[in-house]
């Protein structure tokens, strides 16, 4: 089963994101994560696109763009143009789902869909065979450094049996309280990636952090 490592942006050093840029480069993740708060879907704010398209410059890395906003479909544009390879949105963002992954598609970008913890798996039915990845928020959107929502590993499991049911070929990732002592348990629910903020770039040896949940 694939596994990726997305390190969050959103935990890593604002006066100097080129040298996290840099590391993360020189890492064995994939992706970098990058959280768009609005202010009005989740109460704080964080990056915009003069953000992005600096990351963009550095990172060479694709960047798996996670977008906690409002009307998602008024932004897909000017996001892939930044820079975004993988569009995430969230289903209870817009009334319209099916026409933000179509969006999102023509861009070229990578499309994923999104739930936080309060909203019922099965919501996401009609769009896993449509989409290349489905987020769980394992902590609610908005914040870093949450805990991690034991009750996730069912969510999970009902998320893996839809998949299996629709014979859908999208990835699953998690996000929220992802450290080395649960990374092990996720992969084996079937996750493949994992996004992980605190863990990463509060640790002494940030690469040697993403190699040990890599490996987990």
């Amino acid at each position: 089963m694939k596994r990726i490592i997305s390190p969050s942006l959103l935990a890593a050093n604002f006066g100097n994101l080129q040298t996290d840029c840099e590391m993360i480069n020189a890492s064995e993740a994939a992706w970098l994560h990058i959280d768009v708060m609005d202010g009005t879907f989740v109460p704080n704010i964080s990056f915009g696109f003069p953000v992005l398209e600096a990351v963009k410059k550095h990172c060479t890395k694709m960047l798996d763009v996670h977008l906690m906003i409002v009307n998602p479909e008024k932004y897909v544009e000017r996001f892939a143009a930044a820079g975004a390879g993988m569009i995430t949105f969230h289903q209870e963002a817009t009334p319209h789902p099916l026409e933000v992954i179509e969006q999102i598609r023509k861009t070229g970008a990578k499309v994923g869909i999104s739930i936080n913890p309060d909203v019922d798996v099965q919501v996401l039915e009609p769009y896993v065979d449509k989409v290349d990845m489905v987020l769980l928020m394992t902590v609610f959107a908005g914040y870093g450094g949450q805990k991690f929502i034991p009750e996730s590993y069912d969510r999970i499991a009902q998320l893996c049996d839809i998949i299996r049911r629709k014979n859908a070929n999208c990835m699953v990732q998690v996000d929220g309280g992802v450290n080395v002592a649960n990374a092990q348990s996720l992969f084996d629910a079937g996750v493949n990636v994992l996004v992980a903020g605190s863990a990463v770039f509060g640790a002494e040896n940030p690469k040697e952090m993403i190699h040990q949940l890599l490996n987990a």
